[in-house]
């Protein structure tokens, strides 16, 4: 019956919408509204859900009701890679917003370990209603102008007690690159007559589409990670403020329903998330939601998916922040409006889901605001009394020879306002501090789970990101506490020379500071051994990889090469240094033929239909972001007409390269064995190999006569085959680190990140395998013990394979996972600037 209920809404949703107004289809009972307040169709010249609304009216129009009412205010809180505002809307009774600062430290007070406030009753629930983080899931952002027009106009008892009780902020777009990436698409392929047929246009976006930002990240992924302004702009907001609870809405495929919280079991063995938050607030406010859209005629489902076991979403960050965050996911329209197996699903149908159900969490909220307060106040309280299984106390870390891989390592933790204490060049880090649970976080590593398929990543303990020496302490012992990292970097001023200057490779910059010295015009050679000489500063050790800066060997003279290295060094704060000789107390001297000139990058990217653009986007953010260097894109359908002779380095990453005929991948080969270098990352190593450009093998299980087809459920199907995907996790690996992919690592054991299913065979060149899986690789994260013993055990992370005077660089992992992977960007960076100095060996 409820399902015949539904069809019959979704129809007449689209027969009748344009007839009605939106004060009588979505605000149905929250009347009477103050009539000097403009509706949002005053505003933009249409009703809600007949157009898809730029980010730049979103934030026009509360703006305006910002203006007008003395329910309302709004703060920039930040701002995108492509510069449009992030804002945060705040709402409540005209007095609480007056002594808006009294309340947050009121509000503060639960927070604070060292206070014990009782008044849960007297002080305004925080809430945070956060919108369209995904760019083409736009119902969510649309339902934030009605929400916060409803509670800003409305006079019914029913509002003005939300806002007696309750101070709400309404982030109306947390991802407005996407968003208005997607609107333009769904706007200018929007007809006067709807076309509800899926296969139009409208309702399939070009690649890259508009989930992510600007450089193709999903920022619902980057809470923890905090890589981008989006991100870096909310966690401020959200350490300045803890709210009680925060919502996370979403959309998902056109047949689906509605889902909200619980989801399916958490799948940790042991949850750092206090039991009480994913089980009792979660069904508390389910009760909220399943009877508000059961008065719609909704259909919905909860338990059944999604997980929240990684902390990086805004459904499950907060979560470790003492609050209750709750995802939400609609079935998408995907534009105005679209054929579904249940009739026709519309636009303003789905967002009449959203702030349905955004007024369901603010009533739960007040209702409960006394349940919340306490709740967060004992969430702080046991982080400081709280044990670990373990027993640890804390973690010592240490980076050593790359002061700005230290200094990224040591600002991420600040960012989450990890306290972080330092003697000598040891950091400690104690679990008895208010972030004890993001602590366990950033060092913990799990290899024991009670789910085996992941709706994301298994694994991220961040200080494997980083490729930080860590360990657990029993007793912890704390030296004087990191406030500021601005000294970790304070290398001693380059002094001029006449003779040469030593850039050391080893610091995460110096590839940047390499590249802009190159677009300089400098000339700048990497040593491929290693040597002590004596410097201005001393004697010093010269690892494999560090740069050789021969004055007398450039095209300007002594004194403006000076200032182009000083500069270089204020820019990228890298260690250089001078000497007035070419003689070495041991190893190469420098004018060795082991110092071989670095060809300055010249570097295209496949991209377009086919091509993973989460991994497209990781290239071109390292690139363009931390290295200054630009990366030609080259979308699928040019590359034909391409000339390749431009470029000395191609990139491809996962992708399946379907346009690319026999006659292209002809001119590809061609032009690998000219010199070039083609640089390929997982699903791309695995095209290379089985196009028979690389001349390598994937790792296959041996087949055993005896194996036998055991009958199973079919129920079961998809969580025995999900268990043996390599979601995410991390491995170590060994590394030659004498091979140029190798330069600038000391340490042959280094942790990688793998979230996929390609395993590559070790070479049979025995100079060709760079990397490879150690005896016993597992560091973090769910693996199947099939997976981990007969294919990532017996294979190799990295490989390079030479075609004629080229070569193909493989790797099985991916070295720039999310912007976040300090410990392997240099790899990847390796193979950019060392490539065309690569010789296979055969």
């Amino acid at each position: 019956m409820k399902t015949i209920r539904l069809i019959v809404i979704f129809i007449s949703i689209f027969c009748v919408f344009n007839s009605i107004t939106a004060q009588d289809y979505y605000l149905k009972g929250k009347g009477p509204f103050n009539e000097k307040i403009p509706t949002p169709k005053e505003y933009l010249g249409y009703e809600i859900g007949e157009h898809h609304t730029r980010h730049d009216l979103i934030v026009g129009y509360l703006t305006q009701l910002a203006e007008i009412s003395d329910r309302a205010s709004i703060e920039v809180y930040g701002k995108t890679h492509e510069h449009r505002k992030l804002v945060m809307f705040s709402v409540s009774a005209t007095e609480n917003l007056k002594n808006l600062e009294q309340i947050k430290q009121q509000h503060l007070s639960f927070v604070n370990t060292n206070e014990d406030a009782k008044n849960y009753e007297d002080v305004p629930v925080i809430i945070q209603l956060g919108y369209n983080v995904h760019g083409n899931e736009p119902s969510s952002a649309e339902a934030a102008l009605l929400t916060a027009y409803t509670l800003v106009a409305s006079n019914s008892a029913e509002v003005k007690n939300y806002l007696k009780n309750a101070v709400i902020f309404i982030d109306p777009t947390i991802n407005p690159d996407g968003r208005d990436r997607h609107t333009q698409w769904a706007n200018q392929y929007q007809s006067k007559n709807l076309v509800s047929d899926n296969i139009d246009a409208e309702h399939n976006e070009a690649w890259p589409r508009g989930r992510t930002n600007h450089y193709w990240f999903d920022l619902n992924r980057d809470w923890l990670l905090a890589v981008h302004p989006e991100s870096k702009g909310k966690l401020k907001w959200m350490h300045e403020w803890y709210p009680n609870v925060v919502t996370d809405f979403h959309e998902m495929g056109t047949n689906s329903h509605y889902f909200f919280e619980p989801m399916k079991p958490i799948g940790s063995w042991d949850p750092i998330m206090p039991k009480e938050n994913y089980e009792d607030l979660n069904n508390m406010f389910a009760k909220y939601y399943s009877k508000s859209l059961d008065d719609l005629g909704s259909l919905y489902y909860t338990k059944e998916s999604f997980d929240g076991t990684y902390p990086g979403y805004g459904s499950s960050y907060p979560d470790l922040q003492g609050g209750l965050a709750i995802l939400f996911e609609q079935a998408s329209s995907r534009g105005h409006v679209q054929d579904t197996d249940y009739g026709k699903i519309t636009f303003p149908f789905t967002i009449r889901n959203q702030l349905t159900s955004s007024f369901a969490t603010i009533k739960a909220a007040v209702e409960n605001k006394s349940y919340l307060r306490k709740y967060q106040q004992d969430f702080f309280k046991s982080a400081v009394t709280k044990k670990v299984k373990s027993g640890f106390g804390g973690y010592e870390f240490s980076v050593e020879n790359d002061k700005n891989r230290e200094k990224a390592f040591v600002d991420f933790l600040l960012t989450h306002k990890i306290k972080v204490y330092k003697k000598g060049n040891k950091y400690t880090v104690p679990l008895k501090q208010p972030q004890h649970r993001m602590v366990q976080t950033m060092f913990e590593t799990y290899n024991k789970y009670r789910d085996s398929v992941f709706y994301d990543a298994s694994a991220w303990s961040v200080a494997n990101f980083y490729n930080v020496d860590y360990k657990g302490l029993k007793s912890v012992k704390l030296g004087d506490e990191v406030l500021s990292t601005a000294s970790i970097t304070n290398n001693k001023p380059v002094v001029k020379s006449n003779y040469a200057y030593i850039l050391d490779w080893d610091d995460y910059n110096t590839p940047a500071a390499l590249y802009y010295l190159q677009n300089k015009g400098l000339k700048l050679a990497s040593a491929f051994k290693p040597f002590t000489i004596k410097t201005v500063n001393g004697e010093k050790s010269f690892n494999y990889g560090s740069l050789l800066l021969p004055v007398s060997k450039q095209k300007m003279n002594a004194e403006k090469v000076f200032q182009l290295v000083q500069l270089a060094q204020e820019k990228f704060n890298i260690p250089v240094f001078s000497t007035e000789t070419g003689f070495s107390i041991s190893g190469i001297d420098l004018g060795s033929n082991n110092f071989r000139v670095v060809e300055k990058p010249k570097a295209a990217m496949l991209i377009g239909e086919g091509v993973n653009s989460y991994e497209a986007g990781e290239v071109w953010h390292l690139l363009d972001s931390r290295i200054h260097m630009p990366i030609t894109k080259i979308r699928m359908q040019n590359f034909r007409r391409a000339n390749l002779e431009k470029y000395n380095t191609l990139v491809m990453v996962s992708g399946s390269y379907s346009q690319i005929d026999s006659v292209q991948k002809q001119k590809l080969k061609n032009w690998i064995a000219k010199g070039n270098t083609l640089i390929t990352i997982a699903n791309g190593a695995k095209w290379a190999i089985d196009k028979k450009i690389a001349k390598e093998q994937l790792t296959k299980k041996s087949k055993n006569k005896k194996d036998s087809i055991k009958r199973l459920s079919y129920v079961d199907a998809s969580e025995h085959l999900g268990r043996e995907r390599v979601g995410g996790a991390i491995f170590q690996v060994d590394l030659d680190v004498t091979h140029p992919l190798g330069f600038g690592y000391r340490n042959s054991k280094l942790p990688v990140y793998k979230n996929n299913m390609v395993f590559l065979a070790p070479s049979k060149n025995p100079y060709s395998t760079v990397a490879k899986y150690t005896e016993n690789p597992h560091i973090d994260g769910f693996v199947s013990k099939n997976s981990l013993e007969h294919f990532i055990k017996p294979s190799a992370s990295v490989l390079v394979n030479g075609l004629g005077a080229g070569r193909v660089i493989l790797f099985a992992d991916n070295p720039n996972f999310r912007g976040a992977w300090y410990g392997t960007n240099k790899l990847f960076l390796n193979a950019l600037f060392l490539g065309s100095e690569i010789r296979v060996p055969r």
